[in-house]
């Protein structure tokens, strides 16, 4: 068994290709190849009528394209290794105490809230108190408050700590926003990006609605990683590459010229601020310059959302010539993910 270096290829011997599930229908489809993409992971199809595909930069991997709906199922019984789904789709569905286990919770796209919503004529109902209030009327009344969703796992266990126990939930597979109106449901819960299409169904959330906060996750199957070393390290390939990609979007590179006595005296004022300074600190270069005096190109690693900041504290120190790029990945000295996987491995 070998690894190359992240940049190359990921080779080892096996008697099955570690196989990841990835969306072929829905809102994640895309998205998820775009993610893979971006990770330095393309999915290479040879046909869009082709359920399989290789998985660029991992060796001895296969890209299976399954309905989104069945990938939670596939990772349990073990006929995928890993898989790409909505964290919502996966808790509603999973099996407890089972072999499929989340690896990475956010992988940054597909994000939505699974929201209870009530028609804006209930004036009343703010929240789930108020909610809980009006399940005791209308059991009160001879009936139990129906709510349409497609999560019934999720919505009941919620809606039981919230103190509302009197209900009745209606599964459906279509769209939900009409079943007030329709009559077959009295409220819904149902996923929400923006709440747009609630208002314009004559429905609205309430104050304390939001079950869960949802995104795309990457799940795993423990038992089979568990059993294929060389499974293992591809998943860890993939891991670190995620983790890493996910990691960078969060920070940006700055290099600008300084000029000083010595990169000693140089860095000594940059690290002044030390929340400016970089991830570990700046890194300084020799710039050949027919200008007198010492020029040093400084280049720090900071969070994205201190820039300007950065930038200001640069130019404090006469720093010009200030260039920002975006890293593709940010490695730390290991993968934090792997690390939780091993630790649940080393537990069964």
């Amino acid at each position: 068994m070998s690894v190359e270096g992240l940049g190359g290829t990921v080779s080892s011997p096996r008697t099955a290709p570690l196989r990841l599930a990835l969306p072929s229908d829905g809102e994640l489809h895309q998205p998820s190849l775009d993610f893979l993409g971006a990770c330095g992971l393309p999915v290479e199809r040879a046909s869009l009528r082709r359920y399989t595909a290789a998985l660029g930069s991992v060796a001895d991997t296969v890209a299976l394209l399954q309905r989104a709906a069945d990938i939670p199922s596939k990772v349990e019984e073990g006929s995928a290794d890993l898989g790409i789904v909505g964290l919502d789709r996966y808790l509603e569905s999973r099996v407890e105490e089972g072999d499929s286990l989340v690896l990475l919770e956010d992988l940054a796209f597909g994000r939505c809230e699974l929201v209870i919503a009530v028609p804006d004529l209930w004036v009343d109902v703010v929240s789930t108190r108020d909610l809980a209030d009006l399940a005791v009327e209308f059991r009160e009344a001879g009936r139990e408050l129906r709510i349409a969703t497609k999560y019934p796992r999720l919505v009941q266990r919620y809606l039981y700590a919230q103190g509302v126990n009197y209900f009745t939930l209606v599964l459906s597979s279509g769209t939900l926003e009409a079943a007030p109106a329709m009559g077959y449901a009295d409220l819904i819960a149902d996923l929400s990006a923006s709440g747009a299409t609630l208002r314009e169904n004559g429905l609205k959330t309430l104050e304390d609605g939001s079950v869960l906060t949802s995104q795309a996750c990457l799940i795993g199957n423990r038992r089979f990683l568990a059993l294929d070393e060389a499974k293992l390290e591809g998943t860890r390939a993939v891991l670190e590459r995620m983790e890493a990609h996910l990691r960078a979007q969060n920070f940006c590179s700055i290099t600008a010229n300084v000029q000083g006595s010595s990169p000693e005296a140089v860095a000594a004022h940059i690290v002044e601020r030390g929340e400016l300074a970089g991830v570990r600190g700046p890194t300084l270069a020799s710039v050949f310059t027919p200008a007198s005096g010492g020029w040093y190109a400084a280049t720090i690693v900071v969070e994205r959302k201190r820039l300007l900041e950065a930038v200001e504290h640069l130019r404090r120190l006469g720093g010009n010539g200030i260039t920002v790029s975006s890293p593709t990945y940010l490695f730390h000295d290991d993968c934090e993910a792997y690390r939780r996987l091993e630790s649940a491995l080393s537990k069964e």
